[in-house]
């Protein structure tokens, strides 16, 4: 088996390095297909990914990855309880209209899910709200207010209670900076000084 591709972002090679070979995988939001892509040639994965862009799909398909036209914000209805082994969502649990429905939706057709999401409750947002009284804009959330997809930020305390909340058991969780790199300090104070969470949970 081929080594991870080190060109790629970090926090997706954490989420190949989660993923067991040979496993039926979902990406919810899967944008060009680059997740699906890494997986289906570093663990061998039989893979669908979920997109509403038009021209995400046509990238996915160029690319080789099966990618189905699907609004996030519908549920996932139309899939079996436990039909795949991991359900993935990267920097998308924000933009949904209802991110505990689709938490819980996630769980029921996939055994685990890995979800990643830009931190709220980072130093420089928390800087920016106390000082300058206005909503932050940083390098994991690099928006306006009033032109962001981000419609449900949260910290992780927010997310982990949310898990609690809905019976979820988190297996994992690892934090990384703007470049997608953990450190000491992130470990020990990941509420604080992390910029992006990825988590790998189960129902309880």
């Amino acid at each position: 088996m081929n080594s991870i591709n080190n060109q790629v972002r970090p926090d997706l090679q954490t989420i190949c390095e989660w993923i067991q070979p040979k496993t039926r995988i979902l990406d919810l939001g899967c944008g060009d297909g680059t997740l699906l892509s890494m997986l289906k040639t570093e663990r061998d994965v039989n893979g669908y990914g979920l997109e509403i862009e038009i021209s995400n799909i046509v990238k996915c398909i160029n690319s080789g990855v099966n990618a189905i036209h699907a609004d996030l914000n519908a549920g996932l209805s139309e899939f079996d309880d436990k039909a795949f082994d991991y359900v993935v969502m990267t920097q998308a649990l924000q933009a949904v209209e209802r991110p505990d429905r689709l938490l819980n939706d996630m769980l029921r057709v996939g055994r685990e899910g890995i979800v990643t999401f830009p931190n709220f409750g980072h130093w420089r947002s928390r800087l920016q709200l106390f000082f300058g009284g206005h909503m932050p804009m940083t390098p994991s959330l690099p928006s306006k207010w009033f032109n962001t997809q981000n419609i449900h930020l949260c910290t992780l305390q927010d997310f982990e209670q949310l898990c609690a909340d809905n019976n979820i058991k988190i297996l994992q969780r690892t934090v990384v900076d703007r470049d997608h790199k953990s450190s000491f300090g992130m470990r020990l104070f990941p509420n604080l000084l992390g910029e992006v969470a990825i988590y790998r949970i189960q129902n309880s």
